[in-house]
Parts: C-alpha cells; sequence; structure tokens
C-alpha cells in the first residue's frame, strides 16, 4: 500500500518547458483525496519551486537535493555548509576553476548566483541575486558549479574531505552540485519516514538523473521516467512515460483507478 509519493521536478513531473499541466494538477488532488501525501523532492531551492508550490496542492518539499524538508511550515530536516566550509569552498572553487566560473548558491530561500541580471538566460533562475561569492557571508545550502570536470570537481570536494562533502553532476546540464555528506535526498526521505511515521517501503518516488538513483532504491517503488538516464532506468522497479507525457499522472491514475489517464 503506498501512502506517500515523492517526485522529482526537472526531467520529471517538469515539461520540457518547465511547466506542470493540468493533468499532473489534478493527478496529484487524486491522490490526496484517497489519503495519500504527495510532495516534490528536488534539488532546486525553496525559492525556486515557489511558484509550483502554489500551483500543485502538496503536503511536504524537500529542496536543495535533501538539505532541507518541509512538511507544511515546518522545517523537519536542515544539512547545510557553515560559513566557514562556503567561504572556504567558495576560494579553492576560484583557485580550482578560474576567476570565470559560474556558480550558485542555494539557501532556505534565496538563490545567489555571480551572474548578473542582464546575462542571465534560464528560466531556473530568474529570481537570483547577484553576488561574486569573494566575501560571501552566509552559510551555503548546496553550490552548484557550471563544470563537467570530474578532476576539478573531485578537487574541489577534497576541500572539505570526501567524508564531509556530497558531490554529484547533472546529466542534462554541465553543472556539479556541491552538498554536505548528510544533504541527500535519502537522509531526506529518512527524516521524512520518521517524522511521518511512514515506512519507506510504503513510498514512491519518481526520478530521472544520478541524484535520483538512491531515492528510487530507497522507496518500496521506484519509478524512472521515459527520458530518464540509463543508470536510472537500471536501478527502476518501473519505467513511466516520459516528463512530456505526464507519465508521474498516468502512473497515479493507474493505480488509484486502475486505468490510463488517456482514458479518464
Amino acid at each position: 500500500m503506498i501512502k506517500l509519493i515523492l517526485s522529482d521536478l526537472d526531467g520529471t513531473l517538469l515539461h520540457d518547458d518547465k511547466t506542470i499541466s493540468r493533468n499532473t494538477e489534478e493527478a496529484f488532488s487524486l491522490a490526496r483525496k484517497h489519503g495519500i501525501l504527495v510532495g516534490f523532492c528536488t534539488s532546486r531551492s525553496g525559492l525556486n519551486v515557489r511558484d509550483y508550490l502554489e500551483q500543485v496542492p502538496t503536503d511536504f518539499l524537500v529542496a536543495n537535493g535533501g538539505a532541507s524538508v518541509m512538511v507544511g511550515n515546518e522545517c523537519i530536516y536542515d544539512c547545510g555548509f557553515s560559513l566557514e566550509e562556503t567561504r572556504k569552498l567558495f576560494s579553492s572553487i576560484y583557485e580550482i576553476c578560474g576567476d570565470d566560473i559560474e556558480m550558485t548558491a542555494d539557501m532556505k530561500d534565496a538563490l545567489y548566483w555571480n551572474r548578473r541580471k542582464f546575462e542571465q538566460n534560464y528560466v531556473y533562475a530568474r529570481d537570483s541575486v547577484y553576488d561574486d561569492f569573494r566575501n560571501f557571508t552566509k552559510p551555503a545550502m548546496k553550490i552548484c558549479v557550471h563544470t563537467w570536470d570530474d578532476q576539478k570537481a573531485m578537487q574541489i570536494a577534497s576541500v572539505l574531505g570526501s567524508d564531509s562533502i556530497d558531490f554529484i553532476k547533472f546529466s542534462d546540464i554541465p553543472w556539479y552540485k556541491f552538498s554536505k555528506k548528510d544533504a541527500t535526498k535519502e537522509k531526506a526521505i529518512k527524516a521524512l519516514s520518521d517524522y511521518l511515521n511512514i515506512p519507506t517501503d510504503q513510498m514512491v518516488s519518481f526520478g530521472d538523473d544520478f541524484n535520483d538513483i538512491g531515492m528510487l532504491k530507497m522507496c518500496g517503488k521506484g519509478i524512472a521516467m521515459q527520458n530518464a538516464i540509463e543508470e536510472v532506468k537500471r536501478c527502476a522497479d518501473e519505467i513511466a512515460l516520459s516528463n512530456n507525457e505526464d507519465g508521474v499522472a498516468d502512473w497515479i491514475y493507474r493505480y488509484i483507478d486502475g486505468h490510463s489517464s488517456e482514458q479518464l
């Protein structure tokens, strides 16, 4: 019996144009009517999911790749870098990658970016705040670096030691994510499980990228999107329709009503 549904956003619940369909809204509402808790489990910051939370009814939010968990208005899990660690990372990133390296820093309610507004062309970060990170004054929950260079990523991670930092690349954009070792989707799900008293084997999760693999393995049912990378598909229990075909919504309708969304 499924009591909780977690869905990644980019490449999973969102269409490629970064929108959520009316069909998906209705599927989430239907799940909640049947007593199933639903929420997002994303690498995005809370700021960058604000519009989606206003559009889609949810019971919880796992943000910043697992660094924070909100149930309603209550924060039940919080795991970020200290200010000293944040400054040390930014200094090392410039040293390793050069002065032109592009970076972002996520907080609970803000996103900082070292590209100025007139240079930004991503829908993802339209509300970001400019900072060059040379003398940053806030402890970051997550830092992203514009590189696919595995060696440089490992050098950056070694600054704090492999025992204290989690780093992973995105498959669809040339960026690496750096966060505390315990700031993962798996740790966040464990916190949700303990807080809500829902065993992980009564959860279903949907994902498409590298940082979704642990989540899919941890839940009772892990579902990869048709557009997911092969590494995710290999560890999944099922393959859903693609993100552009409302795969999450289709699965919810079939689980609850026994038929696909096209038949409704």
